[in-house]
């Protein structure tokens, strides 16, 4: 195994970790989806992934199945070759960003709420005894420029 190959596996196993926690990912599945991922463009074979991951081939099979079906992979085929290569579906990317904007905004909209009540609470209440601001001010702000950075990086995408 060559110095590449070595921080290949080494990143598959990171992100696999990452992304079981975070996308609520078998470990299997979340490693297949990771060795897609830093395989890039040119795909991956079943066969590649059944040697590469050291699974069976009826666990690969049912992972990669599932991540089809939850449309985060597709394949292609190449001319005279009967062999699959899955690759990252292009929509992935999207569909998380688009998930993350509506995150985003609904926790700017209560926030949002919650600071207006505040203010209308600290009104009848003496100085002493008034709701402190200043954190529903920095995270709504927070919160605004996350939004903006994630909608420019979507239309950077897109293009």
């Amino acid at each position: 195994m060559n110095s590449t190959e070595k921080i290949k596996c080494e990143l598959v196993e990171k992100l696999g970790i990452f992304l079981e926690k975070k996308e609520q990912m078998a470990p299997v599945a979340a490693r297949i989806f990771s060795y897609v991922i830093l395989t890039g463009k040119q795909g991956t074979t079943f066969e590649d992934l059944v040697s590469n991951l050291c699974a069976s081939k009826s666990t690969i099979s049912t992972h990669l199945n599932h991540l089809q079906d939850l449309k985060k992979l597709s394949y292609f085929t190449k001319i005279g070759d009967r062999k699959k290569y899955f690759i990252i579906n292009s929509d992935t990317m999207l569909q998380g960003i688009n998930s993350m904007i509506e995150e985003w905004k609904n926790e700017r909209e209560l926030h949002m709420e919650i600071k207006d009540y505040k203010e209308e609470v600290n009104k009848a209440l003496e100085e002493e005894n008034k709701f402190e601001l200043g954190y529903h001010d920095s995270f709504i702000g927070f919160l605004d420029g996350a939004i903006s950075s994630i909608i420019k990086l979507k239309e950077t995408i897109v293009k």
